[in-house]
């Protein structure tokens, strides 16, 4: 069997990269979820701070 004949059997490279492409999307989500939650979570930070500042009236002081 020729060199070149084993070099095209062996797909331990192509698995390596579809592992890594893989891995590169999730990545990517996680990354985008975090924002997210992130700008969401601080939405509700800065929503609690300012009635915690007002004394927790209901209108804005």
């Amino acid at each position: 069997m020729s060199v070149f004949a084993r070099f095209m059997k062996d797909e331990s490279g192509a698995t390596a990269i579809e592992y890594g492409l893989i891995a590169a999307l999730i990545s990517v989500a996680l990354i985008a979820g975090a924002q997210t939650l992130g700008g969401a979570l601080s939405t509700q930070f800065t929503n609690l701070s300012k009635k915690l500042n007002c004394g927790g009236a209901a209108t804005t002081c």
